[in-house]
């Protein structure tokens, strides 16, 4: 309620709503105007000399004059209220904000091999991974990502963009027959990750490893892989998706939910972390992948900067120039028979 007062837009006139006020204090003199001329007229009510007139019987006529009489006053009392809203100087500010950053490139490096089927997540370990790798790539700013895909051999499925909408639309077109080399090539698909960064001249660039498995294929040693990434400055986050045991894979021919053995490789992907200068990370459901997919997106923010340009307008001068007009108005009607009629 006091808000609603202090800002006075109870009583200000529409054509002043649209500015913003450098001394809007000023403001409240307007309402001063009208008390002060009904004070003057008290005054000067009280201590003028009353005389006894004998009038006619019946009512006089009402004359043009006793209207115009209050025409100087009128005028003043506009002078000084335009004076005042020359006071809180109205201005218009045109404030643009410009935001940026320099950016980081990333590359997400999915495991698209046959075990990815595995029903341990919800409703596999590869839809897991493609709702969370969505879900990372709306939260980047400016950041390039790219996508390399692996089972048996690696393959670049998108350079580094910034075309968000593109990388998720390619996410959501993976599929486990995209490539039919079977395997777990993971040293060849961190090499093409590189190879798409190596002259990247950006400050910080890094790959995220994902996969549920141990290198069974490919012409590059894992290891080896990791020197390169820490060679050309690229950090390796590696994630080891699944659980140990017996997993449920697919059904049986009496729908009957079917369970293989599976072993994850944990020590080949903490090495690959540290010597890419990274972290190791195990997820055995959605919500750890969630989890981890977040950390690695604090761990990895771009500093986003922040340029402000205001361009302020003041139009103080029009109400000065108009309060000046008018307050000219009243010095000319001052000495006339308007101001003697109304002080009678």
């Amino acid at each position: 309620m006091y808000e609603n007062i202090l800002s006075l837009d109870w009583f200000t006139p529409a054509v002043l709503k649209g500015y913003d006020w450098g001394n809007i204090i000023f403001l409240y003199g307007i309402l001063g105007i009208p008390i002060l001329f009904l004070l003057r007229w008290l005054f000067r009510y009280r201590v003028r000399q009353k005389l006894d007139v004998a009038l006619p019987e019946g009512h006089l006529k009402a004359d043009w004059s006793t209207l115009l009489r209050f025409l100087p006053p009128l005028m003043l009392s506009i002078a000084i209220a335009l004076m005042m809203v020359a006071m809180a100087r109205p201005q218009k500010t045109n404030e643009q904000v410009e935001q940026w950053t320099e950016g980081i490139d990333i590359m997400l490096i999915l495991d698209i091999s046959h075990s990815m089927k595995i029903e341990d997540f919800v409703p596999n370990r590869m839809e897991a991974a493609k709702k969370v790798a969505t879900r990372f790539i709306d939260g980047r700013i400016q950041d390039r990502i790219g996508l390399v895909i692996f089972s048996g051999e690696a393959i670049s499925y998108a350079p580094l963009t910034t075309d968000y909408s593109l990388l998720k639309n390619l996410i959501k077109d993976i599929d486990f027959d995209m490539i039919k080399e079977p395997g777990t090539a993971i040293g060849s698909a961190l090499g093409v990750a590189i190879n798409r960064m190596r002259e990247s001249e950006t400050k910080s660039k890094v790959a995220i490893l994902l996969s549920d498995g141990e290198n069974t294929a490919g012409s590059i040693d894992p290891k080896t892989a990791a020197e390169l990434a820490y060679g050309y400055g690229v950090k390796v986050y590696a994630i080891g998706v699944g659980k140990e045991g017996r997993v449920p894979y697919g059904t049986d021919m009496f729908g009957r939910p079917r369970y293989i053995e599976q072993h994850l490789d944990e020590t080949a992907l903490r090495e690959i972390a540290k010597i890419g200068k990274g972290k190791y990370f195990r997820a055995t459901n959605n919500k750890a992948l969630t989890a981890i997919f977040d950390q690695i997106d604090q761990y990895e923010k771009a500093e986003i900067k922040e340029t402000r340009y205001k361009d302020t307008k003041d139009f103080y001068h029009i109400y000065l120039v108009w309060g000046i007009v008018f307050f000219l108005i009243w010095m000319a009607l001052k000495s006339t028979f308007l101001t003697n009629a109304l002080e009678d």
